[in-house]
């Protein structure tokens, strides 16, 4: 099943009991009374973003440094550190959400110098694991 979601670029939480992360939000499409489960990890399909954006505000306020390694994402909060691990390599990197991600077809955007680290940039896509830090 994890292949499936990962080969249809489709993200879903996995949540877990408050034993195993620190809580944060509330998941979009999570039902009031639920807001005690936590993120855990999630799995898709990666991208990146840099020059064009490069100098620009993010969603958190701060200005976008495609060399940083930050990332985008639809509902984890700002300044929430994960890892991100390439499934096809097993490359991890940590980075830091700093901007919003408004596509349906991917768990995460990367900035370019993440994506450099993760030897992605060429492909422009991969699949990829994200864990909490």
């Amino acid at each position: 099943m994890l292949a499936g979601l990962i080969a249809c670029a489709t993200a879903t939480p996995a949540v877990a009991s408050s034993a195993e992360t620190a809580p944060i939000e509330q998941a979009p499409g999570q039902a009031a009374g639920e807001a005690e489960q936590i993120w855990v990890s999630e799995s898709g399909t990666a991208s990146w973003y840099g020059q064009r954006h490069h100098g620009r505000r993010t969603a958190s306020g701060s200005l976008f440094n495609q060399n940083a390694m930050t990332a985008a994402h639809p509902w984890l909060p700002m300044g929430t550190k994960v890892k991100v691990t390439r499934l096809d390599t097993g490359q991890s990197i940590i980075v830091t959400i700093t901007d919003r991600l408004p596509s349906k077809k991917r768990v995460i955007d990367l900035s370019y110098g993440a994506a450099q680290k993760l030897g992605m940039v060429h492909a422009g896509t991969a699949d990829v694991d994200l864990e909490p830090v």
